[in-house]
């Protein structure tokens, strides 16, 4: 049987630093929507100006879709605006989405559900830094690699901390692993061959390579010499055990519909998990879309789906 087609309210935008990156992600959304057969409205939101959602009252909105990325957008704020809102949306409800963005508290999250992920240390403006070098200092609650210093020694590591502490409260040190990139998607009740899977699903892991020494914001968004690998030179059963701690991680941090699961591989084989993304992107070179194309979803499709599961 046919599925209405449904009116849906995109935003994009935001106040957060990837402000940029959303308007991207949430353009590309809108048409893929449209695409799909949907009536799609797009609209900017900000704490200051949510006219949006009483456009989207107005318009008889079914599901909004808010494609924001960063502490506001994608934290917490924005989805308790919608849930007091009573609006139907895409992505992790509102206490999901702020451990989530909150680095310290996924890890404490992930560590107490015996997950894997690298060894931090929480340190406050004067704190003494024990985690040892080489180390990752990094903001708690930015994304696309904002905030986020990889330090090979100790002078880097003092500056690092020195000058995120000019913007941030608290920072998050963590020692560093050398290894492969790997990120996996999960999405809920996947259609295969016009089939839902019940539950979350992993899409195919993607082994991300970089021009560059560091996957920094420029290798995610700007540059095109990042290589996207599905072909992972590791043993099938490590690529299963990678994806099944992803399903384990997205359960443990209490997300709904779709995340991003972000994994370093060290040289053993040895998968700890980086962090999790509740909104990942949705431009060009993202990682979820490419993913959900490489088992047949399009990305069409893709959104589709998540918004027919935001409406359920």
């Amino acid at each position: 049987m046919a599925k209405s087609p449904l009116k849906i309210l995109v935003l994009r935008g935001g106040p957060d630093r990837e402000r940029e990156v959303s308007l991207n992600s949430g353009g590309q959304v809108a048409q893929a929507l449209r695409d799909a057969g949907h009536t799609v409205y797009e609209r900017d939101i900000t704490p200051d100006d949510l006219s949006a959602l009483e456009d989207g009252k107005q318009l008889g909105v079914q599901v909004v879709f808010p494609v924001l990325h960063g502490p506001w957008g994608e934290g917490g704020p924005l989805q308790a605006v919608l849930e007091e809102c009573g609006f139907a949306y895409v992505g992790c409800q509102e206490a999901a989405a702020r451990l989530c963005m909150d680095k310290w508290e996924t890890k404490q999250a992930l560590q107490e559900s015996r997950l894997p992920t690298a060894e931090a240390e929480l340190i406050n403006p004067g704190d003494k830094r024990s985690i040892p070098v080489p180390c990752v200092v990094k903001a708690l609650d930015e994304g696309s690699s904002y905030g986020l210093a990889v330090c090979q020694n100790e002078e880097d590591a003092d500056a690092a901390v020195t000058k995120l502490f000019e913007e941030h409260e608290r920072l998050m040190v963590e020692a560093f692993v050398a290894g492969m990139e790997l990120t996996v998607g999960v999405i809920e009740d996947v259609p295969v061959d016009g089939e839902p899977i019940e539950g979350p699903t992993t899409l195919p892991p993607i082994h991300i390579v970089p021009a560059v020494e560091f996957y920094d914001y420029d290798a995610k968004y700007t540059r095109d010499d990042t290589q996207y690998k599905f072909d992972i030179e590791m043993d099938p059963a490590c690529i299963r055990a990678v994806a099944d701690t992803a399903k384990q991680a997205f359960e443990t941090l209490g997300c709904r519909h779709l995340a991003r699961i972000d994994f370093i591989v060290d040289d053993q084989f040895n998968a700890y998990i980086l962090e999790a993304n509740t909104m990942p992107g949705f431009t060009g070179t993202s990682l979820v879309p490419k993913a959900a194309k490489q088992m047949g979803l399009t990305f069409p499709d893709l959104c589709d789906h998540l918004a027919r599961l935001a409406l359920r």
